[in-house]
């Protein structure tokens, strides 16, 4: 169940690839030629866990799949499920897959850094690969809901948590609702479900406000990278 892989968005993320980027804390982008933009270009490195998490249909996926894209050394953790394969779904690259007793299981046994429960499903990170990861100074990503976030702040405070937030509430809804793939019901569900969220913003270390995946990849790679932004926490407008 543990292991390494390449990963997938968590939970069910729907992917628009207009979805996106930036925004973050501690004052304006960093210049050309700055000790920041020097490390933001060298690529990330070092062992402090990043957490991504932000409403659904705000672009967490999208946003991941350009960073690992343009990044391939930055690592992402791959959750484990009860929720049934999809078609085209390989176990161990988007997810990986178990049953309900397998799960209780992992729970039960400490395997599981954080774990959360959507539309009936279970979804957790397993904690080995993160702390090998980790441990071998390799940079390493979470995506996560808030749930999940919350426990991982709980057991790993030095972990740095990212909020990616929509540009406003209207066009959160007009994403989710854009995307024409589920009823009425599980919209209704996952914009409550982001409104909580969203009221939450204030328990992350920074925000990025999502405006341009380009941006919001590059703010994150700085982070990652070690850039001293991540230490002034708020929002700001870049």
């Amino acid at each position: 169940m543990t292991g390494t892989s390449t990963g997938a968005s968590r939970p069910d993320e729907g992917r628009a690839p207009d979805e996106t980027a930036a925004s973050g804390s501690g004052g304006s982008t960093p210049p050309a030629g700055s000790p920041e933009e020097a490390r933001a270009s060298a690529g990330p490195t070092g062992n402090r866990l990043t957490v991504l998490s932000g409403p659904s249909g705000v672009g967490k996926s999208t946003v991941v799949a350009e960073l690992r894209r343009a990044h391939p050394q930055v690592w992402l953790s791959v959750s484990v499920t009860t929720r049934k394969p999809r078609p085209g779904e390989t176990h161990g690259v988007e997810y990986f897959f178990a049953d309900d007793e397998e799960f209780d299981r992992l729970v039960a046994s400490g395997g599981l850094l954080e774990w959360a429960e959507f539309a009936g499903n279970r979804y957790g990170t397993p904690r080995a690969p993160v702390l090998e990861k980790l441990a071998a100074g390799i940079p390493t990503l979470l995506e996560i809901d808030l749930q999940g976030a919350r426990q991982v702040r709980a057991t790993m405070p030095e972990a740095l948590l990212v909020f990616l937030a929509p540009p406003s509430w209207e066009e959160l809804e007009k994403r989710l609702r854009g995307r024409g793939t589920e009823p009425e019901d599980v919209i209704a569900r996952r914009l409550a479900a982001g409104r909580i969220e969203m009221a939450a913003e204030r328990e992350f270390d920074l925000t990025l406000v999502n405006t341009s995946v380009q941006e919001v990849c590059r703010r994150l790679i700085a982070l990652l990278a070690g850039a001293p932004e991540a230490s002034s926490p708020g929002r700001s407008t870049s």
